[in-house]
């Protein structure tokens, strides 16, 4: 178990508290297996009938994954490979799964930052979850910046957000707040961080199987103006071109604040990324959980090879020169050979590390 996930039973309601504030939760291999080992010793447990998790700071639920330790232990190893990340993402995406299919509401209190691996154990609750934002909400899925893609499921939630939504989401990285993530989807219900205290207090006094209903009666459904709402109709037109840079020119042809943002963005990430990312999403529309989840693990594998991830964490967080020397280092370089090799399969369908994902 790790140090910095604690629990506790309240009211039949089990309270997973993630307590690493100085990596803002990120989450390393000790965390995702305390996790796992937690959910699946509480699913079976009759004491427990809904779960809750939430943060010891208000900064962030979760930031998302440990990316100085795949910095470290990727450049140990020939070609990015280590058992460690092998383990780390097998082991992370079969939590996700795990999240995604529990058979007991589970409810993420998603306060201040919620990245990447957060969104990962935020997103995946079933139906009879809840995922709660307040104001102080930073939620993004910024892979393209670090050189990655939407993981841990991102290529399903995304997917299947309205329109192009989630494309836009993908593509350009961008965080937004409460009002767009609940206009998206990626969220059901606003409480004010003012209130934070007496939605406690309401967990601690509600039996668990009482507990998303007493919440929501709780909560406020309205959490201010959409800026993707009022731009839907922008997002869908940019988006919905057929290739990553057909997007980039068209946004380019849009000189509101709001697209602009968007291609600035787009062009300070990964080319080969976005590129990748695009087709990810394509894909993952028309596919479940656990065959999206097995596809991200075996683009996992592709990008360590390619190294592209190394090199997006060196910049941003290891030497901070926010300089990466992308490979191929612009769009017009980008070959459909090139993204066509991330999804060339790595193992048998047998032999596939989430093989035995429903």
């Amino acid at each position: 178990m790790s140090e910095h996930v604690l629990t506790r039973i309240a009211n039949r309601t089990g309270i997973i508290t993630l307590d690493r504030p100085k990596a803002l939760n990120s989450l390393s291999l000790d965390m995702v297996r305390a996790l796992t080992a937690i959910l699946l010793d509480w699913q079976l447990d009759a004491a427990v009938d809904a779960v809750v998790i939430t943060s010891s700071s208000e900064k962030a639920l979760c930031a998302g994954g440990d990316i100085r330790f795949f910095h470290d232990v990727g450049n140990a190893s020939p070609q990015g490979g280590s058992a460690l990340l092998e383990d780390f993402f097998t082991e992370e995406y079969a939590l996700n799964h795990l999240i995604h299919f529990y058979p007991k509401p589970y409810i993420a209190l998603m306060d201040g930052v919620v990245m990447g691996g957060g969104m990962g154990i935020a997103q995946g609750g079933p139906d009879c979850g809840l995922r709660i934002v307040t104001e102080r909400t930073k939620m993004a899925m910024p892979e393209v910046n670090i050189g990655l893609f939407p993981d841990v499921g991102g290529s399903h939630f995304l997917s299947h957000a309205p329109g192009q939504l989630g494309m836009f989401l993908g593509l350009t990285g961008l965080t937004i707040g409460a009002a767009d993530a609940l206009y998206v989807g990626l969220a059901d219900v606003f409480v004010p961080s003012a209130d934070l205290a007496a939605l406690q207090a309401l967990i601690e006094a509600t039996p668990g199987a009482d507990l998303p209903a007493a919440i929501r009666a709780f909560a406020i459904q309205h959490a201010g103006e959409s800026e993707l709402q009022a731009n839907r109709a922008r997002i869908d037109a940019h988006f919905g071109a057929d290739s990553v840079a057909a997007i980039m020119a068209s946004l380019e042809g849009d000189d509101t604040p709001f697209a602009q943002k968007a291609l600035n963005a787009m062009r300070q990430r990964s080319p080969l990324m976005m590129c990748v990312t695009r087709e990810l999403l394509l894909r993952g529309a028309s596919l479940d959980v656990a065959d999206c989840l097995r596809l991200e693990r075996l683009l996992v594998r592709r990008n360590f090879e390619h190294g592209e991830v190394l090199e997006g964490v060196r910049a941003l967080v290891i030497d901070k020169d926010n300089a990466p020397q992308w490979n191929p280092p612009s769009l017009d370089l980008v070959t459909d050979a090139m993204v066509a090799r991330f999804f060339a399969p790595v193992w048998p369908a047998h032999a596939h590390p989430l093989r035995h994902l429903a």
